[in-house]
Order: C-alpha cells, then structure tokens, then sequence
C-alpha cells in the first residue's frame, strides 16, 4: 500500500456521544485502518453529543473508504457527512479573472473602455509591439491541450484535461506572478490545433503546450515555433528535461562521475524521454541506452518501432546492445524511468554499476518503489512529493516562462533549457547537497528568479529576447 497522501485526504463530520475516552476510541479506529490524522476540531457541543471534524489522509479512494468504514464501526459514533477535500478544493475552478485597476466613475469608464480605449488601439495598430506594453501580452501564457496524454490517465478528453490545465495556470500565478489561461481543445486534427493556436497567438506572450499525445506532440510544436513569434513550450518535454538534467547533475557530484564518462538507461521512448536524452546529450552525455517493452532500441531494430524510437536507435546505444532492460542495466551508472509502476526489478537495480543513481519518475506509481531500491542505491529520486528528491517539472516551468517574457522573447532554444537546468543544479549549495537533497523544492523561494534570471540571460545571448530584462531593449535578431 502506499503511504497515505494529501490528495486523497478527506475530513469527517462526527457525531459523537459525550462520554470520556470517546474522541480516543475514534482515533484509534482511524489509526488501526492506516488513516494518517491532521486535524481535529470542534464544531458544536450538545448536551449528549459532541461534533467533530476530523482530517485525515488515506492511501487512495478505497483506503479512504475503508477508514470511514473503521470509524462507523464504533459504537456511539455517527458519521454525518464526508467531504474529500480534493474535489472540495476544486468546486468552481481554481482560477478567475480579476481587474488590476477598479472603474467606479464615468472617467474611469470612458478610460478603461470607450471612448478613451479607442485611441490605445490605434496605438497599437500603427505599432504591433506595443501590445506587449499596453494589454496582458506581456505577462499571459495559453496552457493549450486537447486532452489526449494527461497524466497516466491518457486519452480523457479536453473538459476532464481542464482541472490539469487549471491547476498549472494556479501554479504559474502563485510562483512566478504569470497570468495563464487553460485553452482546452475539443480536437485532435493536428492541423486544427496549429490553426486555433496560432489564431489566439496575439493575446500572449508565450504557447505553454500540455498534455498532447506523441507522435501528433512533435509536429504540433515543430510547426508553431516555425510560424509564430512568441516561444512555444511543450512541457511534457522539455520542462521534464530541464529538471531531470538539473538533478542528474548534483547526483553526479555525490559520486564523483563525469555526465559524459557514465552509462545511462532510460525506459521509456516517448516524447520526454527523447526530448531529456537530446538535452543530456546537449549537456554531455555520450552512453544513452533506450528501452521499451521490446528491450533495447539499437539502429537496424524493425519490430515495435515509431518514429521517436527511430530517433533513439539512431542517436543512441553506440555499441548497439541487444536485449531487455534487464540486460542494458547490467553495470549501468544511472536509471532514469520515464514509463509505468514496476518496469523494473530489485535484481536489476543491483546489477548496476558502483554507486547507481536511480530516478524513478513513473506517477503515481515508480518504476520501482524507493523503499525497495533504496538500501541498494546511492542517490534516489522519485516523481512524488512524499518521498526525498522530487522530480517536478514545476521547478522549471513557472521561472521559464517569467524569463521568457521578461525579455519578450521570440522562441525557446536549447541554450535557454540548458542554463536553466544549470541554475536550478546551481541552487543546492555544496554545503546543502546530500544523497537525499539533489534538487530545490519548487517552494524554494530561490527558484523561480534563478530560472528566470538564467532564461533570460541565454535569450539575450543567443538573439531570440526583444529586450534585455524588464527595459533595455535587446539587439535586433539575426535574420532566421
């Protein structure tokens, strides 16, 4: 069973008889079904009974189940009501629109409307840059999806991808003060998709696409960085590279190996498994092993191939190696895991070389369960929040954007990702780095300014920012 969790928490109303050693009976019930309590309050004090509400966390929604179950089983308790606190949380939407300045009189009508908005918008046609100064453009991102790929639960439709969608707008406002907008997508016409999003282009600074299925991924975003002139962001690729390389970077200062000297294992072919070994291989990895159900992609392979595990039989695994998982992760010096729970065995975990580094980054479910490997493994990282070392494309993504538009830049480039990945390493000081600290929590307040700071910087650098931070103007760019 996994350990309880806070998205499947949920809060109890009890109605207990008002006699000593009650509320302890409750507890105990609670603790003996493997509910994880939080808090306890008091609601109302009657002359037999006293309410309560009581928080807990549970594994999943049959844990839950099973905990309520425990505590109707007590004598002298009624549960009156159970609210999950996850769907509480999401009643309405997480989001809304709010206005930065309030109109109250007739001249503040006449100025934030008509007539006085006339005038700014013929600003703005004569001088298209100026929509970045005088409307949202300059601080908004679309979170585009058509809902095919999200999460592990797969193909779910646009309306169910939107409470994804939602919640990564949430996190872009909270942690980098960027206003995003979920655009949900009733299609799957990659042709359809390219024309909506370059249709709604002029109202953003920045095209964060989510949650696309692969191959359709490739194509939707080679297409709108070719034709628009605002940074198109796949981040199931490319924000899952960043923080992978980020924390393979500080893993390897633990054990003192090199990024190009290591052996390196991925399972997993997909779309962020190639966009991660691309920028390690930016970075400087030359041993990259892929693997998929089939075992090894080596060049000349023909069964169970697409055209992303083309790209890996032809870039990676030099010497061509045949077999399974198993076999490839003989000696291995690091496993990183970008496919489902249980891809891989405890015994292969120990055939791998001195020191191993295992990121095991399925969710919710890892390749192999920490508590597992462990004992056999020298650094440690998983997707989830409840264990050490974290995985989150959250540490790259909210600071990515803030650079981007920051300087207003014009596309996304590999220099941008891999000075990222290096400002993200950079924030775990050598003082603070272990085995079980590899990588900044995404509430590092130092995180997202380091992003953004460092995306910033290389947009300038390589020509694609209108400006040099939030004033100076950037050099024109060179002619594509």
């Amino acid at each position: 069973m996994q350990a309880p969790s806070a998205s499947y928490s949920l809060t109890v109303r009890l109605e207990i008889v008002n006699k000593p050693g009650m509320l302890g009976r409750v507890t105990s019930a609670i603790g003996k079904a493997g509910g994880d309590i939080g808090a306890i309050d008091l609601v109302v004090v009657g002359k037999s009974t006293i309410t309560r509400d009581i928080t807990f966390k549970a594994s999943d929604e049959r844990h839950g189940q099973e905990v309520v179950d425990g505590v109707r089983a007590v004598q002298g308790v009624k549960v009156v009501n159970v609210s999950d606190r996850t769907f509480l949380m999401h009643l309405g939407g997480k989001i809304e629109v709010r206005g930065k300045m309030s109109v109250k009189t007739r001249d503040d009508l006449s100025m934030a409307y008509t007539p006085g908005v006339a005038r700014v918008c013929m600003a703005i046609h004569a001088d298209p840059e100026k929509a970045y100064a005088l409307t949202i453009k300059q601080n908004a991102v679309a979170v585009v999806t058509d809902g095919t790929a999200v999460l592990g639960l797969g193909d779910i439709g646009p309306s169910a991808a939107q409470p994804v969608m939602e919640g990564k707008a949430l996190i872009f406002k909270e942690f980098a003060g960027v206003d995003a907008f979920p655009v949900c997508l009733a299609t799957k016409d990659a042709d359809e998709i390219v024309s909506i999003v370059k249709a709604i282009a002029p109202v953003f600074g920045g095209i964060n696409l989510e949650d696309i299925s692969a191959p359709r991924c490739f194509d939707i975003e080679a297409r709108l960085q070719r034709d628009l002139e605002i940074p198109v962001f796949h981040d199931d690729q490319h924000g899952t590279a960043v923080v992978v390389l980020a924390a393979l970077l500080n893993a390897l200062k633990i054990v003192k190996k090199r990024l190009g000297d290591v052996r390196i294992v991925f399972t997993g072919a997909g779309a962020s498994g190639i966009a991660t070994a691309k920028l390690l291989m930016r970075a400087g990895a030359q041993h990259i092993i892929a693997c998929d159900r089939a075992g090894a992609l080596y060049r000349g392979r023909v069964d169970n191939m697409n055209p992303m595990k083309e790209w890996f039989a032809k870039h990676t695994n030099e010497k061509k190696l045949r077999g399974s998982a198993s076999d490839a992760l003989q000696g291995a010096d690091v496993f990183i895991g970008l496919s489902g729970p249980g891809v891989v065995a405890l015994k292969d975990i120990k055939a791998m070389g001195r020191d191993p580094i295992v990121f095991a980054m399925a969710n919710p479910i890892p390749e192999i369960q920490p508590e597992e490997a462990g004992p056999y493994v020298r650094v440690m990282a998983t997707g989830r929040s409840d264990y050490p070392n974290q995985i989150n494309n959250s540490c790259c993504f909210p600071g990515f954007f803030r650079g981007m538009l920051d300087v207003r830049a014009r596309r996304v480039n590999d220099e941008m990702k891999l000075a990222a990945a290096q400002a993200l390493s950079a924030i775990v000081s050598k003082g603070e780095l272990s085995e079980e600290y590899i990588t900044p929590s995404m509430f590092d307040s130092r995180v997202v300014p380091a992003v953004a700071e460092a995306v910033a910087d290389a947009a300038a650098r390589t020509g694609v920012a209108r400006r040099r931070g939030r004033g100076r103007p950037a050099p024109a760019p060179a002619a594509r």
